[in-house]
């Protein structure tokens, strides 16, 4: 494997009244490229949030009108890492961000879920001593196609609505 090492493109998504703070792994390729989350197409998660919510997320702004709306925050697990492709058992070298930090300077931070085992993984190898609420979302990747999208749709709705 080729050591280049990438550094996460993009900020938090997370406001003042952030309720649940939804933690990936780290963009996909197609997610550098848009600047954005989630940004592969096949890629389920916007999808499975507009079900959820019942709010459109033609563009950026929607989405992020959407997170806003319904108290959700979005980031990823992983600060910096190397890695072959997209897929999470690629990433090598990870590097996380600080997760506790982020909880002191956001307080009405209650629960945390996961888009993801990796993200999971993660957290409790490095926080998992936090007195926090968290919990697993079936992952949004195409990769994913053992649960079918109402399945994940349900689960999603269990673990964010409040």
């Amino acid at each position: 494997m080729q050591n280049n090492t990438l550094t996460h493109p993009f900020k938090p998504i997370i406001f003042q009244a952030t309720e649940i703070l939804i933690l990936g792994s780290f963009p996909s390729k197609q997610s550098f490229e848009n600047n954005f989350y989630y940004a592969n197409p096949r890629n389920q998660f916007w999808k499975i949030l507009e079900a959820v919510t019942g709010y459109p997320i033609n563009n950026r702004d929607q989405k992020i009108w959407l997170l806003k709306q319904n108290k959700l925050g979005l980031w990823d697990m992983i600060a910096s890492c190397s890695r072959e492709n997209s897929l999470d058992s690629s990433l090598e070298d990870e590097e996380v961000n600080d997760i506790a930090g982020v909880l002191e300077k956001y307080p009405s931070i209650k629960k945390i879920c996961f888009t993801g085992k990796k993200a999971e993984a993660l957290y409790k190898l490095h926080f998992e001593y936090l007195d926090i609420e968290t919990c697993y979302l079936p992952s949004p990747s195409a990769a994913y196609a053992a649960m079918k999208l109402e399945k994940k749709v349900e689960s999603y709705k269990k673990a964010l609505v409040r």
